[in-house]
Protein backbone atom coordinates (compact mmCIF):
# COMPACT_ATOMS: atom_id res chain seq x y z
CA UNK A 1 0.00 0.00 0.00
CA UNK A 2 1.08 3.35 -0.72
CA UNK A 3 2.11 5.39 2.13
CA UNK A 4 -0.27 8.55 3.16
CA UNK A 5 2.38 11.26 3.36
CA UNK A 6 0.12 13.11 5.99
CA UNK A 7 -1.28 10.16 7.95
CA UNK A 8 1.03 12.03 11.05
CA UNK A 9 -0.94 14.83 11.40
CA UNK A 10 -4.40 12.33 12.38
CA UNK A 11 -1.70 11.49 15.79
CA UNK A 12 -1.76 15.48 16.43
CA UNK A 13 -4.21 15.61 19.67
CA UNK A 14 -7.70 15.40 19.25
CA UNK A 15 -7.77 15.09 15.70
CA UNK A 16 -8.75 12.29 14.25
CA UNK A 17 -11.88 11.57 17.05
CA UNK A 18 -12.70 15.45 15.65
CA UNK A 19 -12.51 13.83 12.32
CA UNK A 20 -14.20 10.19 12.72
CA UNK A 21 -17.16 12.41 14.51
CA UNK A 22 -17.46 15.41 11.66
CA UNK A 23 -17.77 12.17 9.25
CA UNK A 24 -20.32 10.59 10.92
CA UNK A 25 -22.51 13.76 11.11
CA UNK A 26 -21.48 13.69 7.35
CA UNK A 27 -22.77 9.73 6.98
CA UNK A 28 -25.79 10.50 8.78
CA UNK A 29 -26.99 13.79 6.69
CA UNK A 30 -26.65 12.12 3.99
CA UNK A 31 -29.37 9.63 5.17
CA UNK A 32 -32.12 12.29 4.65
CA UNK A 33 -34.99 10.91 2.62
CA UNK A 34 -35.47 13.83 0.46
CA UNK A 35 -31.79 13.53 -1.51
CA UNK A 36 -32.71 10.10 -2.89
CA UNK A 37 -34.92 12.43 -5.14
CA UNK A 38 -34.20 15.94 -4.43
CA UNK A 39 -30.59 15.73 -3.52
CA UNK A 40 -29.83 18.26 -7.20
CA UNK A 41 -32.03 20.94 -6.02
CA UNK A 42 -30.94 20.57 -2.65
CA UNK A 43 -27.21 20.95 -4.12
CA UNK A 44 -28.52 23.78 -5.63
CA UNK A 45 -29.38 25.37 -2.83
CA UNK A 46 -25.97 24.29 -0.73
CA UNK A 47 -24.19 26.08 -3.75
CA UNK A 48 -25.48 29.22 -3.91
CA UNK A 49 -25.47 29.72 0.26
CA UNK A 50 -21.71 28.11 0.50
CA UNK A 51 -21.03 30.57 -2.53
CA UNK A 52 -22.74 33.63 -0.24
CA UNK A 53 -20.44 32.16 2.97
CA UNK A 54 -17.27 32.27 0.95
CA UNK A 55 -17.36 36.05 -0.79
CA UNK A 56 -18.76 36.56 2.79
CA UNK A 57 -15.53 35.21 4.65
CA UNK A 58 -12.96 37.19 1.96
CA UNK A 59 -15.24 40.64 2.78
CA UNK A 60 -17.81 41.07 0.70
CA UNK A 61 -20.76 40.12 2.67
CA UNK A 62 -24.38 40.12 1.20
CA UNK A 63 -27.36 38.88 2.28
CA UNK A 64 -28.76 35.83 0.91
CA UNK A 65 -31.93 36.58 -0.64
CA UNK A 66 -30.18 39.38 -2.79
CA UNK A 67 -27.95 37.41 -4.06
CA UNK A 68 -30.62 34.93 -4.79
CA UNK A 69 -32.86 38.04 -6.60
CA UNK A 70 -29.88 38.42 -8.80
CA UNK A 71 -29.61 42.40 -7.66
CA UNK A 72 -26.07 41.88 -5.85
CA UNK A 73 -23.26 42.21 -9.18
CA UNK A 74 -19.95 42.49 -6.55
CA UNK A 75 -17.43 41.20 -9.10
CA UNK A 76 -16.27 38.94 -5.90
CA UNK A 77 -19.43 37.75 -5.24
CA UNK A 78 -20.38 36.93 -8.98
CA UNK A 79 -16.86 35.21 -9.03
CA UNK A 80 -17.64 33.06 -5.88
CA UNK A 81 -20.54 32.05 -7.89
CA UNK A 82 -19.18 31.27 -10.72
CA UNK A 83 -16.52 28.81 -8.77
CA UNK A 84 -19.14 27.21 -6.94
CA UNK A 85 -21.48 25.97 -10.13
CA UNK A 86 -18.20 25.00 -11.63
CA UNK A 87 -17.11 21.52 -12.51
CA UNK A 88 -13.60 21.08 -12.34
CA UNK A 89 -13.21 18.10 -9.25
CA UNK A 90 -12.01 15.89 -12.11
CA UNK A 91 -9.67 18.12 -13.49
CA UNK A 92 -8.64 18.83 -9.77
CA UNK A 93 -7.12 15.72 -9.27
CA UNK A 94 -5.76 15.09 -12.22
CA UNK A 95 -4.03 18.03 -13.11
CA UNK A 96 -4.09 20.55 -10.13
CA UNK A 97 -2.23 23.26 -11.37
CA UNK A 98 -4.45 23.87 -13.98
CA UNK A 99 -7.33 23.30 -12.35
CA UNK A 100 -6.32 26.16 -9.69
CA UNK A 101 -5.58 28.02 -12.56
CA UNK A 102 -9.56 27.36 -13.82
CA UNK A 103 -10.80 28.30 -10.44
CA UNK A 104 -8.53 31.78 -10.44
CA UNK A 105 -10.15 32.76 -14.15
CA UNK A 106 -13.69 32.30 -12.69
CA UNK A 107 -13.33 33.72 -9.20
CA UNK A 108 -10.99 36.92 -10.01
CA UNK A 109 -12.64 38.01 -13.68
CA UNK A 110 -13.45 41.31 -13.32
CA UNK A 111 -11.40 41.57 -9.90
CA UNK A 112 -7.83 41.88 -11.06
CA UNK A 113 -6.29 42.51 -14.42
CA UNK A 114 -6.80 39.97 -17.26
CA UNK A 115 -3.35 39.47 -18.03
CA UNK A 116 -2.93 38.80 -14.21
CA UNK A 117 -5.83 35.70 -14.43
CA UNK A 118 -5.21 31.98 -13.63
CA UNK A 119 -1.48 33.40 -12.87
CA UNK A 120 -0.15 32.34 -9.69
CA UNK A 121 2.12 35.43 -8.88
CA UNK A 122 4.24 33.57 -5.97
CA UNK A 123 5.14 30.51 -4.49
CA UNK A 124 5.40 28.60 -7.25
CA UNK A 125 7.71 25.64 -5.67
CA UNK A 126 5.31 25.22 -2.79
CA UNK A 127 2.42 25.18 -5.45
CA UNK A 128 4.12 22.85 -7.15
CA UNK A 129 4.29 20.48 -4.21
CA UNK A 130 0.82 20.79 -3.24
CA UNK A 131 -0.04 19.76 -6.53
CA UNK A 132 2.18 16.77 -6.09
CA UNK A 133 0.05 16.17 -3.20
CA UNK A 134 -3.13 16.28 -4.45
CA UNK A 135 -2.63 14.30 -8.09
CA UNK A 136 -3.55 10.65 -7.77
CA UNK A 137 -3.78 10.92 -4.01
CA UNK A 138 -5.74 8.14 -3.43
CA UNK A 139 -4.52 7.34 0.23
CA UNK A 140 -4.73 10.37 2.19
CA UNK A 141 -8.27 10.69 3.60
CA UNK A 142 -10.10 13.20 1.64
CA UNK A 143 -11.14 15.33 4.53
CA UNK A 144 -7.65 15.46 5.47
CA UNK A 145 -6.46 16.22 2.00
CA UNK A 146 -9.07 19.00 1.70
CA UNK A 147 -8.57 20.67 5.40
CA UNK A 148 -4.61 20.87 4.23
CA UNK A 149 -5.55 22.05 0.45
CA UNK A 150 -7.60 24.72 1.76
CA UNK A 151 -5.16 26.08 4.45
CA UNK A 152 -2.46 25.78 2.33
CA UNK A 153 -3.76 27.65 -0.36
CA UNK A 154 -4.76 30.27 2.46
CA UNK A 155 -1.25 30.82 3.60
CA UNK A 156 0.69 30.84 0.19
CA UNK A 157 -2.33 33.08 -1.59
CA UNK A 158 -0.23 32.55 -5.01
CA UNK A 159 -3.51 34.53 -6.99
CA UNK A 160 -4.16 37.89 -7.13
CA UNK A 161 -7.45 38.95 -5.81
CA UNK A 162 -10.26 36.29 -4.03
CA UNK A 163 -7.50 34.17 -3.11
CA UNK A 164 -9.52 33.09 -0.28
CA UNK A 165 -12.77 31.96 -2.62
CA UNK A 166 -10.16 29.81 -4.77
CA UNK A 167 -9.13 28.27 -1.32
CA UNK A 168 -12.24 27.79 -0.59
CA UNK A 169 -13.29 26.20 -4.30
CA UNK A 170 -10.43 23.53 -3.80
CA UNK A 171 -10.87 22.03 -0.47
CA UNK A 172 -14.29 21.61 -1.74
CA UNK A 173 -13.49 19.91 -5.14
CA UNK A 174 -11.00 17.98 -3.31
CA UNK A 175 -13.85 16.69 -1.40
CA UNK A 176 -16.05 16.61 -4.17
CA UNK A 177 -13.88 14.68 -6.48
CA UNK A 178 -12.45 11.93 -3.38
CA UNK A 179 -16.66 10.79 -3.26
CA UNK A 180 -16.51 12.15 0.17
CA UNK A 181 -18.91 14.89 -0.28
CA UNK A 182 -19.90 13.62 -4.59
CA UNK A 183 -23.31 16.12 -4.55
CA UNK A 184 -21.55 18.89 -3.44
CA UNK A 185 -24.22 18.90 -0.46
CA UNK A 186 -21.98 19.54 2.84
CA UNK A 187 -21.90 23.78 3.34
CA UNK A 188 -18.38 23.53 5.11
CA UNK A 189 -18.30 27.37 3.61
CA UNK A 190 -21.19 28.49 6.01
CA UNK A 191 -19.46 26.44 8.68
CA UNK A 192 -16.18 28.78 8.30
CA UNK A 193 -18.52 31.60 8.10
CA UNK A 194 -20.27 30.69 11.19
CA UNK A 195 -17.15 30.15 13.40
CA UNK A 196 -15.49 33.32 11.25
CA UNK A 197 -12.88 34.32 14.03
CA UNK A 198 -11.77 31.13 14.99
CA UNK A 199 -11.51 30.53 11.03
CA UNK A 200 -8.92 33.31 10.38
CA UNK A 201 -7.08 32.42 14.20
CA UNK A 202 -6.76 28.72 13.11
CA UNK A 203 -5.27 29.63 9.32
CA UNK A 204 -2.80 32.18 10.91
CA UNK A 205 -2.09 29.37 13.62
CA UNK A 206 -1.40 26.65 10.59
CA UNK A 207 0.44 29.29 8.82
CA UNK A 208 2.91 28.71 11.84
CA UNK A 209 3.74 25.61 10.71
CA UNK A 210 3.56 24.43 14.19
CA UNK A 211 1.93 21.40 15.64
CA UNK A 212 -0.23 23.04 17.91
CA UNK A 213 -0.98 25.32 14.86
CA UNK A 214 -1.28 22.39 12.36
CA UNK A 215 -3.57 20.98 14.92
CA UNK A 216 -6.04 24.33 15.86
CA UNK A 217 -6.58 24.40 12.38
CA UNK A 218 -7.59 20.70 11.46
CA UNK A 219 -9.97 20.73 14.51
CA UNK A 220 -11.40 23.96 13.21
CA UNK A 221 -12.05 22.16 9.67
CA UNK A 222 -13.63 19.36 11.78
CA UNK A 223 -15.64 21.51 12.79
CA UNK A 224 -16.46 23.66 10.52
CA UNK A 225 -17.43 20.04 8.40
CA UNK A 226 -20.32 19.27 11.04
CA UNK A 227 -21.82 22.69 10.50
CA UNK A 228 -21.97 21.74 7.00
CA UNK A 229 -23.73 18.46 7.91
CA UNK A 230 -25.95 19.59 9.90
CA UNK A 231 -27.28 22.30 7.54
CA UNK A 232 -28.45 19.78 5.25
CA UNK A 233 -31.77 18.38 7.00
CA UNK A 234 -32.45 21.91 7.14
CA UNK A 235 -32.07 22.98 4.14
CA UNK A 236 -33.35 20.01 2.58
CA UNK A 237 -36.69 20.56 4.21
CA UNK A 238 -36.78 24.09 3.30
CA UNK A 239 -36.06 23.69 -0.43
CA UNK A 240 -38.86 21.18 -0.54
CA UNK A 241 -41.53 22.70 2.13
CA UNK A 242 -43.47 24.82 -0.78
CA UNK A 243 -44.23 21.09 -2.33
CA UNK A 244 -44.66 19.90 0.23
CA UNK A 245 -41.93 16.79 -0.37
CA UNK A 246 -39.79 17.21 2.87
CA UNK A 247 -40.39 14.47 4.17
Amino acid sequence: MPTDPLAPLLDLADVASAFSAAQAKVDDAMRHRALRRHGGRVAAEIGLRSAVASAGLEGHAYDLEDVRAGTVTDPVVQGALRVFSSDLANLWLQAPRQALARLHVLAARGVVPAAELGRPSTAADRIDALSALVAGNGTTTPMLLAAVVHAELLTLRPFAGPAGVVARAAARITLIGRGFDARGLVAVEEGHREREPEYVGAAGAYATGTPDGVRSWLRHYAAAVEIGADRIAGIADEVLAPSGNSA
